[in-house]
């Protein structure tokens, strides 16, 4: 099994892309908890109605991609997980193990309600 493996690297990037949309689905929770504050704000200040308004439909563009980005990370993590079972022989190595602590973190995402 050497680096150059290439179930390796797959793996590998397999592992990068569930990384990358739980990071995603974690910054627009935390988008739509700031726009909400914001949308507050605005009201709470007696702001114009057509800004009110227009902070709502950010609010919703934000609201939207969180069940956006749960499928996908759903369909990356069992991307994932069907390639580790398939490459079982691989679980010594170092990319083996980081796609296996990546996809607890991704199923504990999973896991939150929304």
């Amino acid at each position: 099994m050497s680096a150059t493996d290439p179930r390796l690297r797959q793996i590998k990037i397999k592992t990068g892309v569930v990384k990358r949309i739980g990071k995603e689905k974690t910054m627009y929770g935390k988008e739509v908890l700031k726009e909400e504050e914001r949308l507050e704000k605005f009201k709470t200040e007696g702001k114009d109605e057509h800004d009110i308004r227009k902070q709502e439909e950010v609010l919703q563009e934000s609201k939207m991609m969180i069940p956006d980005c749960r499928r996908r990370l759903m369909a990356a993590h069992e991307e994932l997980t069907k390639m580790l079972e398939e490459e079982a022989d691989l679980n010594e190595t170092e990319e083996f193990k980081a796609a296996q602590e990546v996809l607890e973190d991704a199923s504990k995402q999973l896991a939150e309600v929304q």
